[in-house]
């Protein structure tokens, strides 16, 4: 899948962005603005995804976990 980068450089803004284009596939907006932040932990922030994939799989689970009680509650699955 292909992944929208914009750069931008913007006081305001936080130095990492995740949210969704115009077709709803991720985007990654890069804040140039914390360039020297980035640059120092540019290691830490790339050793994030694999925690990220985790921690992200943890909510889905337990949202699937959630769905498939309420399945068996309502009996909508029997």
């Amino acid at each position: 899948m292909e992944i929208e980068f914009r750069l931008v450089d913007d006081k305001e803004l936080p130095p990492l962005v995740i949210s969704m284009d115009e077709n709803d596939k991720p985007k990654l907006v890069i804040n140039t603005y914390y360039r020297i932040w980035l640059s120092l932990y540019r290691r830490t922030i790339a050793g994030i995804l694999l925690p990220l994939q985790e921690k992200l799989d943890e909510v889905l689970d337990g949202f699937l976990r959630e769905q498939r009680t309420n399945e068996k509650l309502y009996g909508e699955l029997e």
